[in-house]
């Protein structure tokens, strides 16, 4: 199967999940307040098949991407009976119960997907996971002119105190295009020292997925040399004579720990023969090997000596319950806290709308999930979704959950309903507005594709 079916596929059906559990949130406490559900839909558009039950039609639609409850007397428009049965004849807290109850449904999703996941197997890169400390550092990078060094450990970055390099990734990627703080410990002449300095976080993605390797930040993957999983035949590499199983120690002199800080030492050598020492079952040699400049395989163009690393060290995690729940309750707070982070940026302006992703991002993200070892790939990604799912229907937009709670909280104040015409004017432009940000994300995912990026000069 081509990745882009896989992604294709795999998106639809992590979506369907994401939708199932929302919509089912509103339709359970809508049928535990009395309220009547008319329809019960995964997608939008035309009803393709499905069956009914009671009251409820419950169908699969045309447009996959999204759902919906339709509950009787919903719409601000629609004619009502003044039936008991009817969503507007309820009290005005069951109401806004309702409403709350599609994002919470897919917060506790987000939860038992985490938890479940800590119980039975979490892979986690040692590195990622233990203290931040810096593999080599390219002096013409950013991190590099803000005078980072190799062996340097990151104690604070931007509001981050001692973090990890999985919190550096996070808050970098919020941090893009932007000037952050950043205090390093460095052991000098035996004694540790304290050095402060000011990062920039240049995006040259343009609104891509933002790595922190691109900045020069390179994370120490493991202490010792990297392992080679195998070499490509007719490559560098192959040709220098370094095999399978053999690990690397240094490249020009300076030792490396993972593929990013191989890459980062061949782009300053500009194509020119480097010196490597391998070793080979406890027998150290000194090759020298000519890089060629091609695609490392992810798109990226760069010098290259064409094999694969072994994979860095990991341990696998079997938390009991009482601590994965304790570890998923961290998870979706840091990760939803990200989220709000993101949103504030891009209210006031410090963040570009380019990096948000829609459809065609999300299958791209959910078909790299499904095609990597394991499931914790993707089981961590549909606890982002389902969080991001969660805390978009509660903006206060009309159309949106949130909205639709913010109007009743104003009647509550007022004590009295809106006028009809008035609601169904705003649910109007919100639609409106709602659909040309959605034609906006569409556009800018597909501006990221790699066969458009040819084109751009």
């Amino acid at each position: 199967m081509s990745f882009a079916l896989t992604a294709i596929v795999s998106m639809l059906i992590v979506l369907g999940i994401m939708v199932l559990v929302h919509e089912f949130g509103h339709f359970a406490v809508a049928k535990f307040f009395g309220v009547r559900v008319e329809v019960f839909s995964i997608g939008f558009g035309k009803r393709l098949f499905g069956f009914r039950r009671g009251d409820t039609d419950y169908r699969l639609s045309l447009l996959p991407l999204g759902g919906y409850v339709k509950m009787a007397g919903e719409n601000p428009g629609e004619a009502r009976t003044g039936d008991p049965d009817e969503f507007a004849s309820h009290p005005r807290w069951q109401r806004v119960l309702i409403g709350l109850a599609g994002p919470v449904a897919n917060f506790i999703l987000a939860f038992v997907l985490m938890t479940g996941l800590y119980m039975m197997h979490n892979e986690v890169e040692n590195y990622l996971s233990g203290p931040a400390v810096t593999d080599f550092i390219p002096q013409d990078s950013p991190a590099g002119r803000a005078g980072l060094q190799a062996g340097d450990r990151i104690v604070r970055f931007d509001k981050d105190k001692n973090p990890t390099w999985e919190q550096v990734r996070m808050r970098a990627a919020l941090d893009v295009n932007s000037s952050v703080p950043v205090t390093v410990e460095r052991v000098v002449n035996g004694q540790t020292q304290t050095y402060n300095t000011q990062l920039y976080l240049t995006d040259s993605t343009h609104g891509g997925d933002f790595e922190i390797e691109s900045i020069g930040l390179l994370p120490k993957e493991q202490n010792g040399p990297l392992g080679v999983r195998d070499v490509m035949p007719g490559n560098p590499a192959d040709k220098a004579g370094l095999k399978t199983g053999d690990a690397i120690a240094s490249i020009n002199g300076q030792t490396v720990h993972s593929v990013s800080a191989v890459m980062a030492v061949l782009q300053q050598t500009q194509g020119k023969p480097v010196q490597i020492v391998a070793i080979r079952k406890a027998q150290t040699l000194n090759l020298t090997a000519q890089p060629i400049w091609g695609d490392d395989g992810t798109g990226r163009m760069g010098y290259r000596l064409g094999f694969h690393p072994a994979q860095a060290p990991f341990h696998v995690e079997q938390l009991p319950i009482a601590a994965a729940v304790r570890e998923s309750f961290v998870f979706n707070r840091d990760n939803s806290g990200y989220i709000l982070d993101v949103l504030k940026r891009l209210v006031t302006h410090r963040s570009n709308m380019q990096q948000l992703s829609g459809p065609i991002g999300i299958a791209r993200e959910t078909g790299e999930a499904v095609t990597m070892p394991g499931w914790q790939p993707l089981i961590a990604l549909m606890s982002l979704i389902s969080l991001n799912l969660g805390i978009f229907n509660l903006l206060p937009i009309p159309i949106l959950d949130g909205g639709m709670i913010l109007l009743l909280l104003i009647e509550g104040t007022l004590r009295r309903d809106l006028n009809q015409d008035f609601k169904e004017r705003v649910y109007q432009v919100a639609f409106v507005m709602l659909i040309l940000f959605a034609a906006f994300v569409m556009f800018n995912d597909v501006a990221k594709l790699n066969i458009l990026s040819k084109l751009k000069p």
